[in-house]
């Protein structure tokens, strides 16, 4: 199929933009049955008011995601200090992340 370059106006500017053949090749790879509505700056401008899909720990837009809690302890096999996500009980080992690397069972 043969794309050919279209001006679109954007919905929230209302400027006129392009949406190139490169694009539309591009969109319908990816499976997408829907022509942007946004110009490519007021896209960025949303994709940073939403925090962007890696950007943990950010309080605004759905993907927020709470920093996890961290505590402190000495690993069991080497003795440095360290954090693990969970609070160490004391009936069970310890170990810091090269450590645990070794010691845990292959998968």
């Amino acid at each position: 199929m043969s794309f050919q370059d279209k001006t679109l106006r954007c919905s929230d500017c209302g400027a006129d933009f392009t949406f190139s053949a490169e694009e539309q090749e591009f969109f319908q790879t990816k499976g997408y049955t829907n022509e942007p509505k946004r110009c490519p700056s007021c896209r960025q401008a949303r994709k940073s008011e939403r925090g962007g899909s890696t950007s943990f720990g950010s309080s605004s837009g759905s993907s927020y995601r709470p920093r996890r809690q961290m505590y402190p302890a000495v690993c069991a096999e080497c003795g440095k200090d360290t954090e693990v996500p969970f609070e160490p009980r004391g009936d069970r080992p310890v170990y810091c992340s090269d450590c645990y690397r070794k010691v845990r069972p292959s998968r």
